[in-house]
Formats: C-alpha cells, structure tokens, sequence
C-alpha cells in the first residue's frame, strides 16, 4: 500500500485521495497554487482567531489554538517568500468552492457546544485534506527546495488536524464527535467527486 493511501485510511481517514491530475498541473501553474495556498494559510489564522474570540471563556481551546494562529501566519509568511524569490506574483484571493460547500454544511443553530464542534470539525477536514495535497507537492513536484517546503508543511497541518479533532473529543461526547466526523467524511466524498480538476487552487 502506498504512503499515500495508508495515510489517507490510517490517519486521515478522507474517503476519496486527490485525482493524481493534480500535481502534475498545478506544478505548470506554480504562480496560481503558491498565491492560494498563501491566501489558504491566511485564512487557516483568520479561522482560529475568530474561535479563540468567540469562546474565549474557554481556557485550554485558548491557549491551544493560539500558538497555530502564529504558526498559520508564519506559513503565509514562508509561502509569500516562496513567491517572492521565484519573481512570481503575489494575486488576488480566488473563490474556494471547495470550503464554501463545507461551510453550507455546517449544522446551523444547536447548543454552544454543538457549534464549537461544526467549526471544529470543518478546520479539521480543511487541515487534512491540506495535508494529503501537500504529501503529492512534497513528493512529485521537480522543484527540490518546495518539495522540502511542502513535506514541513505537510507534517505540521497532520499536527493541526489531529488537534482539532481532540479538542471537538474534550468539549463534546466522543461518540457524538465520532459519528458526525463520519458524516462530515461522506459529505467531503462527495464535494471531492464533483469539483472540477483544478491545479490553481490548493483545495
């Protein structure tokens, strides 16, 4: 079995492994998948940031997310650097179908807990497919420095998504996580199979 695939059932759990497609064409687009992936791991820090505020009452949720938020800007730091020393162009954010029809499925209203949860739950599934594209940089991209870029970057948002999960475990009954994980899991499969093969967008 491949790394790929063990990882994916082992660890990530995704139903669905990324159209081999991909890589190769986001390598011809590198200027398209740098700036989004810039753009994502800003977002990635916007995204925490708006939890550390909202539950703010929540001590360990705090003092955990608060070193990724660091960690997530420093990315966009590294990937702006990336642009930069290539003479590549720094662009204008695209539109992310991909989280736009995960956020649609976010369950709406429900205990405060329960909301804690959905955002939880949808970082984590953004951090893990993030993860499983940067493995394919990491490995088929020709460009050695990025390929050493991408495995870092790669082992780091398999760290995030672990930690999202054990957090939604701490805050929520585990089995309630658990079987809403699965659905969360179906529902990714899906929006996996209908997006178009684009190598522009990290997701």
């Amino acid at each position: 079995m491949s790394w790929e695939e063990s990882t994916r059932q082992k660890m990530l759990h995704l139903k669905l492994s990324t159209d081999p497609r991909w890589v190769g064409i986001a390598e011809m687009q590198l200027e398209d998948i740098l700036t989004d992936h810039a753009y994502c791991e800003q977002k990635a820090a916007s995204s925490c940031i708006s939890l550390i505020l909202r539950f703010n009452d929540l001590d360990e949720l705090v003092d955990t997310l608060t070193p990724i938020v660091a960690e997530e800007w420093g990315h966009f730091e590294r990937v702006l650097e990336q642009i930069r020393k290539r003479g590549l162009k720094f662009g204008y954010p695209r539109r992310d179908e991909y989280v736009i029809q995960l956020t649609d499925f976010v369950k709406k209203g429900g205990s405060r807990t329960q909301q804690l949860t959905e955002q939880l739950l949808l970082n984590a599934l953004i951090e893990a497919r993030s993860c499983e594209r940067f493995k394919l940089l990491s490995t088929h991209l020709e460009d050695p420095e990025l390929k050493r870029f991408y495995y870092e970057l790669m082992v780091s948002e398999a760290g995030h998504y672990v930690t999202f999960i054990e957090l939604a475990r701490k805050y929520q009954n585990e089995e309630t996580v658990n079987q809403r994980w699965q659905e969360w899991l179906l529902f990714e499969e899906e929006v996996m199979r209908k997006l178009d093969v684009r190598g522009d967008r990290i997701h």
